[in-house]
Parts: structure tokens; C-alpha cells; sequence
């Protein structure tokens, strides 16, 4: 009774708020009508490999233009809503204005939209960051979303196993050539997790998802570890409206 007491205290002088806008919300880490409705969803026919919404319907999977071109090195990939509007300042509150507290709601979203020949046995595995920029940051947005993805499907959390030896430019602006040739050897498994990941599958884990360059030489990673089938989730991917 006195700890349901103190919770209805605090609600009365913290009442739960908007993680869009600010405005005052019936539960906590949620968003409000208003946002929920602008929030750009990703829903219906998808592509296979990278999540992107795809015009029409069909009973088989199917991959988009540029995963089509690309090769992606990865089985499945989801994401539950287009960087865009509400979701695009979500993202960007987590990843650079500290707003951790956005993580349950977009972990939730990122597990509704999970690819679905996910093995249960998979390791998740975050996109890591250069030691500067952690340091400058002070966190790893994409280890925070991973862990709460992997303690919600009860898998298997491995923060450490990437490591980001060469500091990359900003992708920023980069066309698509040139996010692949900047993430070129930037990213490896370190050597202590090889064993580990080896014969595994693997869900990799990022905020957001543009050219795939950065996903890709993570995916390239684990599978000079000899990993098996890689999988891919983020909460955003960039696209083009409907």
C-alpha cells in the first residue's frame, strides 16, 4: 500500500509526458494521440533484406531495388518506422540529446517488427561506436536499443564483439559509394569473441539504417568469424514517403 501510495505521489508531480511532444500522457513511455498518428509506420508489403515499405502485395519475399543491386550480406532485415517526422526526432533525441527514456517504447517497436526467421539461438550484437565518439557521447545509443531488444526476445546480449579500429568520417550528406568506401575496413570482431560467435546466428542492431554501409561491414565482420545467418534490425530506415 505505502509503495502504491508513493507511485500515485510521484505521478501527481511527475505525470507521465508525450516522448514526441512533451504533452501530458495517460502511461509512461508512450507517445501522445497526436504523434502516434504522425508517426510514419512502416506497414504492408516490405522488402526483405532491408525493411523498406514496397508498393502492392505478394505471398513470397521480396527485395527492393537497391537491395537488389547491392547484395546485401545478411538474410533479413526489419525496421518499424521510416526516419521521418515524429520518429526522425526520436531517433535523433536518443542519439544525441540523452533521451535514454525513448528506448522501451522503440525497443517494443523494433521487436513487433523483428524479422521473422529469427533463430532463438541468435547473439545480438550492437553496431559499435570509435572509442572518441563513445567517449564524447558517453553511450552507444545502438547497445542500448540491442540490450533492450535481446532482454525482450530472451536472447543472448553481446555489446563487445565489434569493435570500430578506424575513426570514420561523418556519413552525413556522403552518397551511397561513398558510405561504402568510408566503413572499407573500419569495423572487425575482436579477437576474444571470434570463438564465441562462431557457428552463431547473429541480430545486428543500429539506430538507423540509410545506405546499409555501416550494417554491411559489421555483417562482413561476423562472417570472417564464420558466424551463420545474420539478421539486421533498426529502429529507422530512410526511404522515401509513399
Amino acid at each position: 500500500m505505502l509503495q502504491r501510495g508513493m507511485q500515485t505521489a510521484l505521478r501527481m508531480l511527475y505525470p507521465p509526458r508525450c516522448l514526441g511532444c512533451g504533452g501530458m500522457v495517460q502511461d509512461e513511455h508512450g507517445l501522445c494521440a497526436t504523434c502516434f498518428a504522425e508517426t510514419p509506420f512502416i506497414t504492408g508489403l516490405v522488402c526483405d533484406l532491408c525493411g523498406v515499405s514496397l508498393p502492392g502485395t505478394s505471398d513470397i519475399a521480396v527485395q527492393c531495388d537497391d537491395c537488389l543491386s547491392l547484395g546485401r550480406p545478411w538474410t533479413q532485415g526489419r525496421a518499424p518506422v521510416r526516419y521521418d517526422g515524429v520518429a526522425r526526432r526520436l531517433v535523433l533525441g536518443l542519439k544525441h540529446g540523452d533521451r535514454h527514456d525513448i528506448v522501451p517504447m522503440a525497443a517494443d517497436w523494433m521487436v513487433a517488427a523483428c524479422p521473422p526467421a529469427l533463430p532463438p539461438s541468435a547473439i545480438v550484437v550492437p553496431v559499435p561506436l570509435h572509442l572518441f565518439r563513445l567517449l564524447s557521447r558517453r553511450y552507444n545509443q545502438s547497445a542500448l536499443l540491442a540490450q533492450a531488444v535481446a532482454r525482450r526476445l530472451g536472447l543472448e546480449f553481446c555489446p563487445d564483439v565489434l569493435i570500430r579500429h578506424r575513426r570514420t568520417q561523418s556519413l552525413d550528406g556522403k552518397s551511397r559509394d561513398a558510405r561504402f568506401a568510408e566503413l572499407s575496413d573500419a569495423i572487425s570482431v575482436r579477437v576474444r569473441k571470434a570463438d564465441h560467435i562462431r557457428d552463431r546466428p547473429i541480430l545486428l542492431v543500429d539506430d538507423v539504417m540509410t545506405s546499409g554501409a555501416t550494417l554491411a561491414a559489421c555483417a562482413v565482420a561476423c562472417q570472417s568469424a564464420q558466424s551463420r545467418e545474420i539478421f539486421v534490425t533498426v529502429l529507422a530506415r530512410v526511404a522515401k514517403a509513399d
